[in-house]
């Protein structure tokens, strides 16, 4: 198959039957799923005489698309409505001749120097009231009308150019959304947001409580914009709005690109993990699909955390992603950039692909001689040669040429999720009431337990479809709202296993608390409530069904109303509140059950819990006596499963597989593989 058709069929985010909701189909798609290895590539600070030099050394590392444009608007419109495309056309063919994809991105996060100083207005306005200003990226205001105005044009011209070519498989709007802006465009915004949603003042006045230190309101326009401090109402509302905007922000280009590109060319932005800036879920409702920007910084990769991320991701549109920037082995913006081992940004690529990526690009190429990351890790270096990091990733373009067959199809499936909510996280991290409460530790401390058994897991959101898995966990699910509530009952009525970590229940939509205990209108189905939570000074002991341990960040005292509601773990002797008291309870409802988890368990209780919760739920483990440091990911379908094997320990490790395997990298067919620090093996098994 000719390049340009097989990347193409990648740009439909290689759908393959079965979705990230055990066996709810996705839409139909292109069966043929290629694996992608890209670099950020920038030809307008280079001159075009070295371009051929660049690419080369790409092909010849099996590096097939690159990303270009995102931060060059200052060459493609140098003056007001001069547009000077002809470099990136050249730039472009250039990449063609070099058997090269390209991925386009449109340049709002960075305006020219033209742009801020005539129209100062679109410069955003920071927390503290000052404008921000040029020199930098991202110092625009994302509701200005007269911005997106601008960067709508931009991204036609280039649509219109480029919406066609046959090189061209894809587009990135902008480039990792971060900032809001505090101006009185706005402001004014926000509040005809919020009279859209409340309708009267009456309205807002009663849900949010704002009879609580004199704060009601009589008229829109004296609703502050507060992020941290305010009412817990308006902070919730606030961070929605935004969500909101940045979703309309980005909306605004993706039509003019629609409006001119080919369907094969696909729509991305590249998110940022964790970060809880904006909801992505309500961002990514426009995009055909995810990716996002999967960097260490500081120390080696946690595979099980860093998985977590790649699920989440995976969960914003329920289908395959896109990494799209990881690093060339350092950055350069941690308190200490070591470099990533020899042989672990390969292994950090692999983490990658097995948790349901397609694409993965560097980030960068090669450093530009000035700006802000001369330091940041690259695979060629200032001379145009090699840096010892290149060879490592050409094993890897290799490697990838040698599985895109075999993962042509497959995605990751899953009979476990993991429920995760912008608004309790925000909720939390305003009151946390201990510091120590971090709500995306505490998701991790489920996930990695649980993927250690099952060895694939859905992050999803908390009204996703929920009837294709058999376990469903929800830790730190504080804000419940009703469409949650009715999404997680039909759920146990239709026979799912539900647990609820702790502080589960607390708030409804509007960040007020419910008016009865945790978990809030979950209660009855639970049949016990918590009659009081405790931020921990030190250890509380735990003990019962999942063994003896400790609980000590935070604990939640249970009181039990049904007599069918079992005890599964009690606190020890502690502050004379919680002694014998339940920290853990459960209740079947019919075929399914709902489990209350009150304690922060520690690491080895965590583990006794997990396994007890597939037990319970019926979720086979697998492979549960592979060495500790090996981490095994699973992609099935078109009758295919596809384990991927690697090893981040200091030694070599042997695994004996459950059947005779086709070793996809090395050849040949196996029953036990080798793995030195790092080791890969990618095995194709027939289900």
């Amino acid at each position: 198959m000719k390049l340009n058709t097989l990347l193409a069929f990648a740009l439909s985010v290689l759908t393959p039957g079965l979705s990230a909701f055990g066996q709810t189909p996705l839409a139909t798609g292109p069966r043929e799923s290629p694996l992608l290895l890209g670099a950020a590539w920038y030809p307008e600070q280079w001159p075009e005489s070295r371009w051929d030099a660049d690419l080369a050394l790409m092909e010849a590392a099996h590096i097939n698309f690159v990303r270009v444009g995102e931060f060059a608007w200052s060459t493609m419109e140098p003056k007001e409505g001069e547009y000077k495309l002809d470099w990136l056309e050249h730039a472009v063919r250039a990449a063609e001749r070099h058997h090269i994809a390209v991925v386009l991105g449109t340049p709002s996060a960075a305006p020219p120097a033209w742009l801020t100083e005539k129209y100062p207005e679109t410069l955003r306005t920071m927390v503290d009231g000052r404008k921000d200003g040029h020199g930098n990226r991202q110092q625009f205001d994302w509701s200005d009308p007269k911005y997106r105005e601008l960067a709508r044009e931009i991204a036609e011209k280039m649509a219109a150019r480029f919406g066609h070519d046959p090189n061209v498989i894809a587009w990135q709007i902008d480039n990792e959304y971060a900032d809001e802006s505090y101006g009185q465009s706005t402001q004014k915004q926000f509040d005809e947001w919020l009279h859209a949603k409340y309708k009267t003042l009456d309205n807002l006045n009663a849900r949010w409580t704002t009879s609580y230190w004199s704060e009601t309101y009589q008229d829109w326009g004296q609703i502050p914009i507060e992020e941290k401090y305010g009412n817990p109402g308006l902070l919730l509302n606030w961070k929605e709005f935004v969500s909101d905007t940045w979703r309309s922000y980005q909306k605004n280009q993706v039509e003019v690109i629609r409006a001119h590109a080919e369907p094969r060319q696909k729509i991305t932005t590249n998110m940022m993990g964790w970060f809880d800036g904006y909801d992505s879920y309500t961002v990514a409702q426009d995009l055909d699909f995810a990716s996002w920007d999967d960097y260490v910084g500081q120390g080696q990769l946690d595979p099980a955390s860093n998985g977590a991320i790649h699920d989440l991701t995976r969960g914003f549109l329920r289908k395959n992603f896109w990494v799209m920037e990881t690093q060339p082995g350092f950055v350069n913006w941690s308190p200490l950039n070591n470099a990533l081992n020899k042989g672990e940004v390969r292994a950090m690529a692999w983490n990658d692909i097995g948790h349901g990526a397609q694409a993965v690009e560097y980030w960068q190429w090669r450093s530009a001689l000035n700006g802000q990351e001369q330091y940041h890790g690259t695979l060629v270096g200032p001379d145009g040669t090699p840096v010892p990091l290149y060879d490592e990733v050409k094993q890897l373009g290799d490697d990838f040429a040698k599985a895109a067959p075999v993962l042509a199809g497959t995605t990751v499936e899953s009979q476990v999720a993991i429920l995760h909510d912008y608004n309790s996280r925000w909720a939390i991290n305003w009151q946390r009431h201990n510091q120590q409460f971090d709500p995306t530790a505490a998701l991790v401390s489920f996930y990695r337990p649980l993927r250690r058994l099952v060895r694939s897991i859905d992050v999803v959101s908390d009204t996703a479809p929920l009837s294709g898995y058999k376990l469903v966990v929800a830790p730190a699910l504080n804000v419940l709202t009703p469409e949650a509530v009715q999404n997680l009952e039909a759920y146990v009525r239709g026979g799912g296993h539900l647990v609820l970590g702790q502080r589960s229940g607390l708030k409804d939509e509007d960040n007020s608390l419910y008016t009865q205990r945790q978990p809030g209108p979950l209660t009855e189905l639970l049949g016990a409530r918590v009659e009081q939570f405790y931020a921990l000074q030190k250890p509380v002991p735990i003990e019962g069904n999942w063994g003896s341990g400790e609980d000590a960040i935070w604990a939640e005292q249970i009181g039990v109303k049904s007599p069918e509601t079992q005890v599964l773990m009690r606190y020890g002797k502690s502050n004379g509140w919680l002694d014998g008291q339940p920290a853990a309870v459960t209740r079947k409802v019919g075929k399914g059950s709902i489990t209350y988890i009150g304690a922060a368990l520690d690491e080895a209780t965590m583990k006794t819990a997990a396994k007890w919760m597939i037990e319970e739920s019926g979720v086979a483990a697998i492979m549960t006596d592979l060495p500790e440091d090996v981490e095994l990911s699973i992609r099935s379908g078109d009758g295919k499963r596809v384990y991927i094997l690697t090893n981040y320990g200091a030694e070599a490790k042997t695994v004996t597989l459950p059947s005779a395997m086709k070793d996809v990298l090395a050849g040949g067919t196996v029953s036990t593989v080798t793995l030195s620090q790092y080791g890969i093996a990618v095995l194709e098994a027939t289900r």
